[in-house]
């Protein structure tokens, strides 16, 4: 192995969902890192579906369990990291962190959200993917020399032919995510009221579906919403879609955002954490006060009203991904830190 690989050798410990834009994330750094020649060692819930694209890519993910009554986790986690003798080790948000043990390799406890600090104190340092998020560990005690900001990157999704789910009457609405509170999705639906003749479509599942469909129900517009369940093809939804809306309540990121960039998709979102540092309002997309329908149905129809305008905006969202969240872009960060960061 060469000196630059054995500096880039990373294990990465993810417990989260089997769906969410963090654990996506991972899978595609893992896969980015390990095919630019980087050794990589995956740790995760056991989760045959990610174990499988994992693995197909050349990975061995170890899989493990992560519940609260887990006590050989920790100790299996040392041992498959003695095994691989990682120079990094990359702790993906609470639960993980909680269970990666301190050893002679740098600990990044990686954050994607305002996350309990109190699980990553045993951390070397702490990665967050907004400069936002990495603002808020400073305040909150953490010197800067061991905070540190790397974006996400997102898939390449131009060019991508349009799922047959776009055909019918339009305009149509995208929505993707977990179908959860902090996604907004009703505050979406109680805005479609005010634009006659939008469809509708929201990839994705959660808690809220069953509350989400009564609600549409509930306000005449059961006809207009398509609830679709997780997808993989989000890159043939972006392209069938006239606009992308994240209505969220709670966004400290918006990988959707970048992925409606990539396909070169126009964007509405919720003036929100993340949203508000990814836009440039009226160059790459429109914010809407959050928790208000009304405006965020006069930001919709404001895009829907001018194709010229959406196009440009379109544009606009696209080299801004290519800039600074393609995967090579990030990627190149991701490899430069890992080179030199040091305990």
């Amino acid at each position: 192995m060469s000196g630059e690989n054995s500096r880039r050798r990373v294990a990465h410990v993810m417990a989260g969902a089997a769906m969410g834009g963090a654990e996506l994330f991972f899978e595609r750094l893992c896969i980015a890192q390990a095919a630019a020649g980087d050794p990589v060692l995956p740790i995760i819930k056991r989760d045959g579906a990610r174990a499988a694209r994992l693995r197909a890519t050349g990975l061995a993910p170890v899989e493990l369990g992560f519940g609260h009554f887990a006590p050989l986790t920790r100790p299996r986690i040392a041992r498959a990291l003695a095994r691989f003798a990682p120079r990094v080790v990359v702790s993906w948000m609470s639960r993980a962190t909680s269970f990666t043990p301190r050893g002679d390799y740098v600990l990044l406890g990686r954050l994607g959200g305002f996350y309990n600090l109190a699980h990553f104190r045993h951390c070397d340092h702490l990665v967050g993917n907004t400069a936002g998020l990495v603002a808020w560990m400073r305040a909150q005690g953490w010197p800067a020399s061991r905070t540190h900001y790397l974006p996400n990157f997102v898939s390449d999704y131009a060019g991508m032919g349009a799922a047959a789910d776009g055909a019918g009457a339009r305009p149509l609405l995208l929505g993707l995510g977990r179908l959860h509170t902090e996604k907004g999705f009703d505050i979406l639906l109680r805005a479609l009221p005010d634009l006659p003749g939008a469809r509708l479509l929201l990839a994705g599942d959660g808690p809220e579906r069953a509350a989400l469909m009564r609600l549409a129900h509930a306000l005449g517009i059961a006809d207009r919403v398509t609830f679709a369940g997780w997808r993989q093809d989000v890159g043939a939804l972006l392209a069938a879609a006239d606009l992308l809306v994240c209505p969220s309540r709670c966004e400290p990121l918006g990988n959707v955002i970048l992925e409606a960039w990539s396909a070169a998709c126009p964007v509405v979102a919720s003036a929100v954490e993340g949203p508000r540092e990814l836009i440039r309002e009226g160059e790459n997309g429109l914010l809407a006060a959050p928790e208000n329908p009304a405006a965020l149905a006069r930001a919709i129809a404001t895009v829907l009203a001018d194709p010229a305008r959406a196009r440009a905006m379109a544009a606009s969202g696209r080299r801004h991904f290519l800039e600074r969240f393609s995967a090579a872009a990030v990627l190149r960060q991701w490899r430069d830190f890992l080179e030199t960061v040091e305990r």
